[in-house]
C-alpha cells in the first residue's frame, strides 16, 4: 500500500499540482500587497481620501468610526469595503491567471506538435473525446 501511495503522490501530476499551490500562495501575497498597498491609497484618494477598508455598516452595537474600533467593541458589522478589497484582488489574479493562459496557447501554437506536445500525452479519456 505504502508503494502504490508513493508511486501516487509521484506521479507528474500531482507534483505539478504541489507546485501550482505553492506558488499560487505566494502570488496571493502579492495581489494582497498591490492592491492594498499600490492600487487601493491612489484610487482612495482619487475620490476623496476614502480608506475603502474602513466601508463597513454596523449592525448592532452602535457607530464607530473605524472598523478596528468597530471590531475590538465586538460590534456587529457588514464589511463592504473588505468585500471591495477582495473583488478587486479577484480581478486581478484572474487578469494575470487569463494573461498565463494566453501566452501558454500562444506557444503551443507556434510550436505546433513538436517536442513540448509529445513530452506529456494526453490522458485516456481525453484522448478518446479527442480523437474519435
Amino acid at each position: 500500500m505504502w508503494r502504490e501511495f508513493h508511486e501516487f503522490a509521484m506521479r507528474g501530476n500531482v507534483v505539478d499540482l504541489a507546485v501550482g499551490i505553492i506558488l499560487g500562495a505566494a502570488f496571493t501575497t502579492i495581489v494582497n500587497s498591490l492592491v492594498n498597498d499600490l492600487i487601493m491609497p491612489p484610487l482612495g484618494l482619487a475620490i476623496g481620501g476614502i480608506d475603502f477598508s474602513n466601508f463597513f455598516v454596523t449592525l448592532k452595537g452602535g457607530s464607530y468610526p473605524t472598523l478596528d474600533a468597530a471590531k475590538a467593541a465586538g460590534a456587529v458589522t457588514i464589511n463592504y469595503g473588505l468585500f471591495i478589497n477582495a473583488v478587486i484582488r479577484f480581478v486581478i489574479v484572474a487578469f494575470a491567471i487569463f494573461l498565463l493562459v494566453k501566452q501558454i496557447n500562444r506557444l503551443q501554437r507556434q510550436g505546433g506538435s513538436g517536442a513540448a506536445g509529445a513530452a506529456r500525452p494526453a490522458a485516456p479519456g481525453i484522448a478518446a473525446r479527442r480523437d474519435p
